[in-house]
């Protein structure tokens, strides 16, 4: 399938052919560094701006990182045409784009996907109005959610066929899905692993610790990070994807996540949910190139977890 045709319904495959300067790479280098040997009197500050407005790509693919590592083979391409499609949004980061996927970080207080109640106010539907800037029929479908209140990486579709693949081959696609998260308490141990069936009761999710018959099978791995202040900041790695999983888990270790009522914590000193996923890795469902994404811990959770001078 070659670049830039279209399917019957009008929807991109690929990205469109645009007027680019085109720069063929012969030796491995950062990004930046070889848009400025390559285009001779280019400022450091002009190639940022290039990145930032999301007109520079590397083999097809838009790339915003300043020290993406370039091995030779590869084709960086420089848009001419001024750019009508940049995203801007102060709820929702875009962290990477290609013509099967978005890669995005949601801030807390966003809905992952719409509900009975609310339509306009969620990524999805921000994310389907910034894709039919390019064209009307282009859509996004959801893989998987994060609760309105955590943070963090996630990602969409652009597609049925992406959306599927994905769905029916999540456990073996994704690699990699981590947490970070402040509990009540001190954590009694170091790093340890928490199983149980969970089952979903609509205002809020049961765990039992032997199979009933009526729950599913959750695991989940954590890791003490540091003990602070009456608090722990706690690394978590999920086996399993349910609904409200790491939040009923830490509950269970008589720990519950800062700021979640729900499940038993009563103090909030964030004003937020401390939950953030902060790591994605997984195999592109079309490529089968093993992408990579991590986001800092936020600096709430830095600064609260720091200990107080005597």
């Amino acid at each position: 399938m070659s670049r830039g045709r279209r399917n019957t319904t009008g929807r991109p495959l690929a990205r469109r052919a645009a007027k680019y300067t085109i720069l063929n790479v012969t030796q491995p280098a950062e990004l930046m560094d070889f848009i400025m040997k390559k285009m001779d009197g280019i400022s450091r500050n002009k190639v940022k701006s290039l990145l930032t407005n999301r007109v520079v790509l590397v083999d097809n693919v838009i790339t915003t990182q300043y020290n993406f590592a370039l091995k030779p083979g590869m084709k960086v391409q420089i848009s001419k045409a001024k750019n009508n499609h940049e995203f801007k949004h102060n709820m929702l980061k875009l962290v990477y784009e290609d013509a099967y996927i978005i890669v995005v970080e949601k801030k807390e207080g966003l809905l992952s996907v719409a509900t009975d109640h609310v339509k306009e106010r969620t990524a999805q539907h921000i994310l389907s109005e910034y894709v039919k800037r390019s064209h009307r029929n282009n859509r996004i479908f959801v893989v998987h959610r994060l609760d309105r209140e955590t943070s963090g990486l996630m990602m969409y579709a652009k597609d049925e066929k992406t959306m599927n693949t994905l769905r029916d081959n999540w456990h073996d696609i994704v690699k990699d899905r981590r947490y970070v998260t402040i509990v009540s308490g001190e954590m009694e141990r170091d790093a340890g692993s928490i199983e149980s069936w969970l089952t979903d009761r609509k205002l809020y999710v049961s765990s039992s610790p032997v199979d009933d018959g009526t729950g599913k099978y959750a695991l989940t791995h954590y890791k003490t990070i540091k003990r602070a202040n009456g608090y722990s900041l706690v690394e978590l790695k999920l086996e399993t994807g349910r609904k409200n999983q790491i939040r009923v888990h830490m509950s269970d270790l008589g720990h519950p996540v800062l700021g979640d009522e729900r499940y038993g914590c009563e103090v909030n000193p964030l004003g937020r949910m401390a939950l953030h996923a902060f790591k994605l890795c997984f195999y592109h469902p079309v490529t089968g190139e093993l992408m990579e994404f991590e986001t800092p811990y936020p600096a709430a959770f830095k600064s609260l977890m720091l200990r107080k001078q005597l």
